[in-house]
């Protein structure tokens, strides 16, 4: 499996379990819609620290949904958490590793909540 056909599987991925377009994808890790349109096709390769980036998003989505159905996680991903201080999730991951890192913190509440 070459790189890029690694980054276009793992844009698919994300985009499946939580239901958001390859343009918000850009959104959240500050590039261009075009940008991410050349990773999935092959053109070019992210760098570093956007690779970084979308696989950190990539377990999030991962994590997200197994507590939601696609259109739930989207959803939750847009709104105004109590949990986040009334902030969106989607805004703090695409801040980067520590707000990613408090959105996985109230995923993991969740999850123990309701599989507890």
């Amino acid at each position: 499996m070459t790189t890029q056909t690694a980054i276009a599987e793992k844009l698919d991925e994300i985009q499946g379990a939580i239901g958001i377009t390859g343009a918000e994808i850009a959104q959240i890790l500050r590039t261009t819609p075009e940008t991410v349109s050349r990773w999935r096709v092959g053109k070019s390769a992210p760098r570093q620290k956007s690779l970084e980036h979308l696989l950190l998003l990539d377990w999030l989505a991962v994590e997200l949904s197994e507590l939601y159905d696609t259109q739930g996680a989207r959803i939750w991903l847009y709104s105004h958490q109590p949990m986040l201080a009334g902030e969106r999730p989607v805004d703090l991951i695409s801040r980067g590793k520590k707000g990613a890192d408090r959105v996985l913190a109230v995923i993991n509440q969740l999850k123990d909540s309701a599989f507890a």
